[in-house]
């Protein structure tokens, strides 16, 4: 005679994995970060950076020695001025354990309907999107300049920020860069122009005009 354990059936999951979340809600989510520089002065200087998830565009909101709550605060309050209408279609940030993200800083967020995500501290690929840019940030553009102070550094970010929305390719978004328009025809006519950017780090290709 078999003997029933008198356990019931394993319960199904129900909630999404980590991954599943991402992709189901890019359209809503933001990723912050930070990223250091040092200056050839041995002055460390502290980038602060926003990006949205759906297309990757990336706002580097700011350059300082001191990355205060204060500071990062008024930096996301310039932000979400800027994005204007858009500001109601974000619905999530992600953000790390860091001290430098405050009360202050999460109340901006919370008063637009933004939804705070903390990541585990030992889990910063939680944080992949933002991770990511980090990196190619420091590869393609922070580690082949000498960065003289905080003035210097603002102008390599800005044009380099310009390249990273208006140019770099994403194999997600079928080689469009951030700021791309789906569906847009291409002339594979029209010959292709090569420009330098970031004092000549990067190569940019487009078709003439």
């Amino acid at each position: 005679m078999i003997q029933h354990p008198g356990l019931g059936p394993v319960p199904r999951k129900v909630s999404p994995s980590w991954r599943q979340f991402l992709s189901s809600q890019a359209a809503g989510l933001l990723a912050c970060d930070f990223i250091h520089a040092d200056t050839v002065f041995l002055k460390r200087l502290y980038i602060f950076f926003v990006m949205e998830i759906e297309t990757r565009r990336i706002h580097i909101l700011g350059v300082t020695a001191y990355p205060t709550g204060a500071w990062t605060a008024q930096q996301t309050r310039n932000l979400l001025m800027g994005l204007g209408e858009r500001v109601g279609r974000f619905k999530f940030l992600i953000r790390d354990r860091d001290g430098k993200f405050s009360r202050v800083f999460d109340r901006v967020f919370t008063s637009s309907g933004v939804r705070i995500l903390k990541i585990p501290p030992p889990a910063p690929q939680a944080n992949c999107y933002a991770e990511r840019f980090a990196g190619t940030l420091r590869r393609d553009c922070l580690d082949h300049v000498l960065v003289y102070g905080e003035r210097h550094l603002r102008g390599v970010l800005a044009e380099f920020e310009r390249h990273y929305n208006d140019h770099r390719p994403y194999q997600s978004r079928d080689q469009m860069p951030p700021l791309g328009v789906p569906g847009q025809v291409i002339d594979m006519r029209v010959p292709v122009q090569r420009t330098s950017a970031v004092g000549g780090l990067i190569n940019q290709y487009r078709r003439a005009a």
